[in-house]
Parts: structure tokens; C-alpha cells; sequence
């Protein structure tokens, strides 16, 4: 950091403090447990912006971080993360003693309060997840939320993130994008999300656990065809492997293999313009392939969405192919 930079954020911080280190509130007492250390050499940590700091940290290699990710974590009052023990490590690597305070899904209501009153005193707070960016599939949205509602202040420090960094490996469009997250368990509910997520004009990305995904990979496939996809696993780790292949055959193998290993991140291709004018022989074979294992009304949803044509359309045609009107809601 130039001299420049050094005043020009100090300035910054006795503006935002309007105090010295050291007072009430639980702000950083710059004493030498401030410090981090990185490739061998210790180095002091400078003082931080009371508020909210959300910093990313790696996905996987440790080496992913920045600068002043290290300082931020070194000069925060305490770090809130999602598992003490996986941040423990790396602080630890790091050589970092900043107190760690545990906020998950399990004890983020009974949490909460504790630290939006610490910030609200004037602390200054580091915001982590497991790995990557904060509240990218964690719980973290709703303490920053409360911290903007209350006029706490809420700093980026960005970083790492398994989105962007399974997005620029997969060899699929990345001008637009549409990350979902981790879709529904069961294979009905994940079939209609699918299916509502069909016509996006854009690359779309899941994550998924080991345990789930040759299912939801199957899931993928019967919905939205034979789109490009890849599969991203363990991404930036010894063990990174990204498979890319048309969905069906992606599905295939993964029902022929034991379940995967480590973290997985799903992506697939926008539609083609083909997808978007369905034939009516086209239509009718979704309809019959989702009636396989679906109710009229399920099925007309699923393939609606997928299709573009009008619900009404597709659910009269459902009965026809049925060949009742009594049907399975």
C-alpha cells in the first residue's frame, strides 16, 4: 500500500470513528494481535471502518485471498462465520487472532441482535462464509439487511467466488447468467423449478450436493434436453476436475459412477432459438415423457414453462393424450 493510500485511509477511518482506537464499543485496540502473516513476513494490520465488513475468502485454495481480505480479518473487532472450525483454519494459516463469533442458520435469530447491537456501538465486524462470497447460499443476507435498515455501515471486501470462478471454466456463454442455487430435493418440486427456469436467455448455474446430483442431473436433462452443460468439482483444489458435455450425456455418466466428491457447481447453457419454437410432435413428446411420472396438472406446468406456449394450451392437450378427462391431479 503507497503512502497515498495509507493517509488517505486514515483519513477515512478518524472521519467514519470520529475517535481513536482503544474506546468504547469493542473497536480494535491496534495493539500486535492487529497482525497477519503472508509468505513468511509479519505484517500490522491498519485500522478498519467501524461497520460491517463482508469479506470473501477462498473456495478451496488458501492462496485465494487478498491483501486486504488478510488485514481486514487481522484488524476486526471479531470475525462472523458460518463454521468456526473451517474459518479457524484459515485464520490459523494466516496467523491471525481475531476472535471468532459462530452465526449460522441454526442460531442466526438468537444471534443477530447481539451483533447488530456491537455494530450499532461502534464495532467493526468481518462477515465470512465457509468459502467464497458472503450470502451467496448462506445466511448472511439478513444481518446485512438489518445492518443497512439500522444505518450500520456494510463494506465489500471481495474475493473468491464458485460461481464466477466455475462460470469462466465451463466454455458456456457468460454475457448474461442466472445463478439459482441449490434447487429443491425431491424430484417433482425440482422438475417444475426447472422448468420455470427454462426459458432464461442465459447460462444457468446450480449448486448441488455429491449425494443429489446424477438425480438432478437426470432432472435437467428430461426438462430442459440436450443444452450444453458442465459439471465444476472441487474448483481451485488438487482435485479440480470440470467435465463438459450435452446434459443427457453428463446425466448418463453420473447415474453409471459412484457419487462425486467435494463441493459441485452445475451449470448449463442458455436455450437455443429452436427450444423457444417447439413443434407440436415436440410438445407432445415432453407431455408424454413427463406424464411418465407426473400428475396432468404437473406435467402441463413443467412443459409449459419450458416450451413457451400458453398453460391452457398444453393441459388440454395433456387429457387428450391421456385419453380421459379423468385424470391424476
Amino acid at each position: 500500500m503507497s503512502t497515498s493510500e495509507r493517509r488517505r485511509n486514515g483519513r477515512d477511518l478518524d472521519e467514519s470513528r470520529g475517535e481513536s482506537k482503544g474506546t468504547a464499543g469493542g473497536e480494535s485496540d491496534g495493539g500486535s494481535s492487529a497482525a497477519f502473516t503472508a509468505f513468511g513476513l509479519r505484517a500490522e494490520a491498519e485500522p478498519i471502518r467501524k461497520g460491517l465488513h463482508v469479506v470473501a475468502t477462498p473456495i478451496g485454495n488458501l492462496g485465494d485471498i487478498s491483501f486486504r481480505a488478510l488485514a481486514t480479518l487481522a484488524a476486526a473487532d471479531a470475525v462472523i462465520a458460518e463454521d468456526t472450525r473451517v474459518t479457524k483454519t484459515l485464520l490459523a494459516h494466516y496467523g491471525i487472532a481475531t476472535p471468532l463469533v459462530a452465526y449460522h442458520e441454526h442460531n442466526a435469530a438468537v444471534m443477530r441482535p447481539h451483533l447488530l447491537a456491537r455494530l450499532a456501538s461502534g464495532a467493526a465486524l468481518a462477515l465470512v462464509s465457509d468459502a467464497g462470497t458472503p450470502l451467496v447460499s448462506d445466511p448472511g443476507f439478513k444481518l446485512v439487511s438489518d445492518a443497512l435498515a439500522q444505518n450500520i455501515e456494510v463494506i465489500s471486501v471481495p474475493g473468491a467466488s464458485a460461481v464466477l470462478a466455475a462460470l469462466v471454466v465451463a466454455g458456456l456463454p457468460t454475457d448474461r447468467f442466472f445463478f439459482e442455487g441449490f434447487l429443491p430435493p425431491k424430484s417433482g418440486p425440482r422438475r417444475q423449478r426447472i422448468a420455470e427456469l427454462a426459458n432464461i436467455p442465459g447460462t444457468l448455474v446450480f449448486f448441488e450436493s455429491p449425494r443429489r446430483v446424477a438425480e438432478m442431473l437426470a432432472d435437467l436433462a428430461a426438462v430442459l434436453g440436450p443444452r450444453d452443460a458442465a459439471l465444476a468439482r472441487e474448483l481451485t483444489k488438487y482435485y479440480e476436475t470440470v467435465r463438459r458435455a450435452p446434459l443427457p450425456e453428463l446425466a448418463a455418466a453420473l447415474a453409471a459412477e459412484a457419487p462425486p466428491k467435494g463441493e459441485i457447481v452445475v451449470l448449463v447453457g442458455p436455450p437455443g432459438e429452436q427450444a423457444l419454437t417447439d413443434s407440436q410432435e415436440e410438445i407432445d413428446a415432453k407431455l408424454t415423457k413427463a406424464l411418465e411420472t407426473l400428475s396432468v396438472k404437473d406435467a402441463a406446468a413443467i412443459v409449459s414453462a419450458a416450451t413457451g406456449q400458453p398453460r391452457r394450451k398444453i393441459y388440454a392437450r395433456a387429457i387428450e393424450l391421456t385419453g380421459s378427462s379423468v385424470v391424476r391431479e
